[in-house]
């Protein structure tokens, strides 16, 4: 599964650094840029976890926190 990932541009799909599992999903529309956050369960389930509309270069350390947050809940609940 993870070396399928491998196969996925950067431009789409890119591992958030300093983290277990967490990737963020890019998405473009028109000169809108939206990022969105998951993870995988098992290498088999997608589980999107938070998004918002990126108006920086740099990632919010408060967006990345919320996905955390989601991930390790829905771990707990599993």
């Amino acid at each position: 599964m993870f070396e399928d990932l491998q196969r996925v541009p950067e431009t789409y799909l890119k591992h958030i650094e300093n983290t277990d599992g967490l990737y963020e999903i890019r998405v473009q529309l028109g000169s809108d840029i939206f990022r969105i956050f998951c993870f995988f369960d098992e290498g088999k389930l997608v589980v999107l976890a938070n998004g918002f509309q990126k108006k920086t270069q740099k990632t919010p350390k408060k967006e990345i926190e919320i996905a955390l947050k989601i991930k390790a809940e829905y771990e707990s609940e599993k």
